[in-house]
């Protein structure tokens, strides 16, 4: 069975959305520009030409220089590896600090301000996590934050 064969529906479902919120202009495909917005919306500044590095050189499957929805799911899979996926655990928790598992927009606007953003707004907060809330609960679970990591 492969990977994609091995994806709930629920998840294939969660991934399109995501990739669909990327692809700002529908054609099927996130060009580095598209995922460099992304980058920059989650509040990361990686220079355009980094983007285009890593998806040419590490993402992009089929060398059209783009990358398709199977691109994207291998990417948030190969993040399954143990030590990114620690890593991730752990930033999880530096941004969740209630210990009730999720990141609510005061639990981000505290740890914002940790980091040296004290400009982010408890709205600024919220609209972020809406961004990437899939299940509309206005907070962020773990599997919502990795999504939001790519």
């Amino acid at each position: 069975m492969s990977e994609l064969e091995a994806i709930t529906k629920a998840m294939m479902n969660q991934y399109e959305r995501v990739f669909n919120d990327i692809d700002k202009n529908g054609d099927g495909k996130i060009s580095a520009a598209e995922l460099h917005q992304c980058v920059k919306a989650i509040g990361l500044e990686v220079p355009l030409v980094e983007v285009e590095m890593v998806v040419v050189e590490g993402l992009d499957r089929d060398g059209d220089g783009l990358l398709g929805l199977e691109d994207l799911i291998r990417l948030v899979e190969d993040v399954e590896d143990d030590d990114k996926m620690k890593d991730l655990k752990e930033a999880f928790k530096m941004y969740e600090m209630e210990g009730c598992g999720i990141i609510t927009p005061l639990s981000l606007k505290k740890m914002l301000a940790r980091l040296g953003e004290s400009s982010w707004s408890l709205q600024d907060c919220k609209m972020m996590i809406a961004h990437f809330d899939l299940n509309g609960d206005g907070v962020l679970d773990f599997d919502e934050f990795r999504l939001m990591m790519l």
